[in-house]
């Protein structure tokens, strides 16, 4: 279970360092692989091996008039190996298509990370707390 939020930089390849505390987390799921891809939100999607299988399999089911979504989703799917610094490649076509330049956010969400542009992260995260709590959490007890 992948939670909390990290501030990490990009080196200038595009490199990112994984936080130590998910590091063996991700070598015992997924031997040190992952997979990256595009989110709808605009960010990037990064997931153990493992997850990623699970979550392609339920993809590659979606009906005839979700085949952009499976393109989205499939067709932009990076499998990346940790080196042994614990560094993931942010391919170039992968942090053009979410801003992604140096400063990054990397958010545990569960099963798998979000990677975001931190200025995007911050900006969007402002206009969600200024919208006020959806009704599914209105009822939400904390």
């Amino acid at each position: 279970m992948f939670q909390g939020a990290s501030a990490l930089t990009l080196d200038a390849k595009g490199r990112m360092s994984i936080p130590a505390k998910h590091r063996d987390a991700l070598q015992l799921q997924g031997e040190g692989r992952v997979t990256l891809t595009k989110h709808p939100d605009g960010c990037l999607l990064l997931f153990p091996r493992s997850e990623w299988e699970a979550f392609r399999a339920r993809i590659a089911q979606l009906p005839m008039d979700a085949h952009w979504w499976r393109r989205i989703f499939l067709g932009n799917a990076s499998d990346i190996e940790m080196d042994g610094s614990g560094r993931i490649l942010v391919t170039p076509e992968l942090r053009a298509a979410a801003n992604v330049e140096r400063d990054v956010m990397l958010l545990g969400m569960g099963s798998h990370f979000e990677l975001w542009d931190a200025a995007t992260y911050a900006q969007k995260e402002q206009v969600a707390i200024a919208q006020g709590m959806p009704d599914a959490l209105k009822q939400f007890s904390f």
